[in-house]
């Protein structure tokens, strides 16, 4: 099932929906266009253009299974950065557990290309969503799906909507520990998440499982205080396991991990004890897989511990020098509507002249309008109207949601791949 669903997409045909493609493309199908192993340089590419390089896309994949393994971590890295059901194969013929993701939709799109095991990192009160959970579960005795969950009011409403729609399996549930006051979703205290349990408990159509939050929440986030959030999780899971509320299963899940403090949840991953059951240490990082030049470059873990290995950016936004107004400004054709700018504005990193490439000296993005981005530049700069300049892009979860199909190119321009997004 899932080999057809991602062949179907390969039988898809290119067309005016799919920016940056060459025009000369349109009406051949993904597949075929991809076997021309078309030079992102020279055969008709258009700019803007986005384009994820082949060899570091591998890299990330590699470096991630490496770690997980290495520090006997289960991993279900986030979709929701890329929402490409080819990532989500390669994530799981990495290794990887199953898939994150955040919202019903999302998880919709996970199983229609095969992802046998999800875990919602939010609590699910939708009931047409909870209809489509039960229905999934009772079709496939397979399916694994878990859920947050974080109040008496979201258990009650999802117990409410399981059962009307008659459902054989309960759904399985985690209690989410909030990560601080002032920090997003989650229950504040233990006692709380005491009562939450307590709530699951009495509903026959939930299953509790385990606990999980999110680290990066932690106000004020430094190793010290994620370190002593992670511990109050772990904690959690024992006093639950020590109240029985764990009985009767076959794994108990204890969840964490965001791109930015994974090393600090191997760390105390490491010191949970022996529970009742075999503990599942998932870890849910998602922004690895393309990495990026600003937000997680800055924070990767890796940073902190660079033996354990690395991450490399595997982004480039292509755009095209359209306006040299003065010797100090310069316009390209790439703006909002191409670029991730909610944490960092692009840097520009190489240009391209007649074949040749070299570094973006002397150029800055300064900022971006609708379509186009602003470039101030200092007497170094050899920038001229027609060039091309690559851009790195900070933040993979708002680069990849504003291209539909993305070409994975090899370090010559060789196209190789072209990869399907779903948001």
């Amino acid at each position: 099932m899932v080999l057809d669903a991602l062949a179907r997409l390969t039988e898809e045909r290119v067309d005016h929906r799919f920016k940056g493609l060459p025009p000369d493309a349109a009406g051949l199908t993904v597949g075929e266009l991809a076997a021309q192993r078309r030079n992102l340089f020279t055969d008709g590419f258009t700019t803007p253009l986005l384009a994820l390089s082949a060899e570091r896309l591998e890299h990330n994949l590699a470096a991630l299974e490496t770690y997980a393994e290495r520090h006997g971590l289960a991993f279900a890295p986030h979709g929701k950065t890329s929402m490409a059901p080819q990532l989500f194969q390669r994530q799981i013929e990495r290794g990887a557990w199953g898939i994150t993701l955040a919202v019903p939709h999302q998880a919709r799109v996970a199983r229609a290309y095969g992802i046998r095991r999800i875990f919602l990192a939010n609590e699910l009160v939708d009931a047409a969503a909870l209809r489509w959970v039960a229905a999934e579960q009772d079709a496939d005795p397979a399916f694994r799906f878990v859920c947050y969950v974080d109040s008496v009011r979201g258990v009650e409403l999802m117990d409410a909507a399981l059962t009307a729609s008659a459902a054989s399996r309960p759904v399985d549930v985690v209690v989410e520990l909030g990560a601080g006051e002032g920090a997003r979703t989650g229950v504040r205290t233990e006692a709380e998440c005491a009562a939450v349990a307590d709530a699951v408990a009495g509903a026959r159509t939930l299953r509790l499982v385990g606990v999980a939050g999110y680290e990066g929440e932690v106000p004020g986030a430094d190793p010290e205080r994620v370190r002593a959030w992670l511990r109050r999780l772990v904690a959690l899971a024992v006093d639950f396991d020590k109240a029985g509320r764990f009985a009767g299963l076959d794994e108990i899940v204890v969840s964490a991990g965001g791109s930015a403090w994974f090393d600090a949840v191997a760390d105390v991953f490491a010191e949970v004890p022996e529970l009742s059951a075999p503990v599942l240490k998932l870890l849910r990082s998602g922004a690895y897989v393309s990495h990026d030049d600003g937000h997680y470059e800055r924070l990767t873990p890796f940073n902190r511990v660079p033996r354990e290995g690395g991450l490399e950016p595997a982004f480039r936004l292509w755009t095209q020098v359209v306006s040299r107004p003065t010797a100090e400004q310069a316009f390209t054709n790439a703006g909002k509507r191409d670029a991730a700018y909610d944490l960092d504005l692009p840097v520009a990193k190489v240009v391209r002249r007649d074949g040749a490439e070299r570094p973006a000296t002397g150029i800055e993005v300064t900022g971006l309008s609708d379509q186009h981005a602003w470039l101030r530049t200092s007497g170094e700069a050899d920038l001229e109207v027609g060039d091309w300049v690559g851009l790195g892009l900070s933040h993979p979860c708002t680069s990849f949601d504003k291209w539909v199909l993305i070409p994975a190119a090899e370090a010559d321009g060789t196209v190789v791949d072209y990869i399907r997004t779903f948001f």
